[in-house]
């Protein structure tokens, strides 16, 4: 069963954050795809989505030149992205932090439920194929590693912005 979303920090927008470990590859396909399906759905003014990695090699390159082709090649712009680093305030700033994997999910402190709403959760709690499962990491990996992880974020953000949609009607 997809889990719903926590609600609101403030009424009527909702801020997401994407997690990764070098915030080149997985986060920032999921903040791109994310942002164009909001934008598709008319909640981008009320929605705000971002992407960050748990290290800090890579502060401030541009998106992985892979990642960044399998974007381009569906029709997505890459062009914007540069990699940020998390950090402590991005738990208590983000109705809801999305991991790629279980070590990201360790990193940004885990999944404390009676403490954070559940604003803690694995980016793919929502995919609707296969709840649960970790995004994995293409970036050792050939072309076909980037396309399957497309298609993982691009389901999973489908759900994601429908929760998301609902969440903000609600009164």
């Amino acid at each position: 069963m997809t889990p719903t979303l926590p609600p609101p920090r403030e009424p009527g927008r909702y801020r997401i954050g994407v997690v990764c470990l070098g915030n080149i590859c997985r986060s920032p396909m999921a903040d791109v795809v994310l942002q164009e399906r909001l934008a598709d759905a008319g909640l981008d003014d009320r929605v705000e989505v971002d992407s960050c990695g748990t290290g800090g090699w890579h502060l401030g390159d541009p998106m992985d030149h892979r990642a960044a082709a399998t974007l381009a090649a569906a029709g997505y712009d890459p062009s914007r992205h540069r990699a940020r680093q998390y950090d402590a305030t991005w738990r208590a700033s983000y109705d809801l932090l999305l991991a790629m994997d279980e070590q990201n999910l360790a990193d940004v402190g885990g999944r404390d439920g009676d403490v954070d709403e559940g604003r803690v959760r694995l980016f793919r709690d929502f995919d609707p194929v296969q709840p649960g499962a970790e995004v994995p990491d293409p970036y050792y990996g050939g072309p076909a590693g980037f396309e399957e992880v497309l298609r993982m974020v691009e389901r999973t953000a489908t759900e994601i912005v429908a929760q998301v949609g609902q969440e903000l009607a609600r009164p």
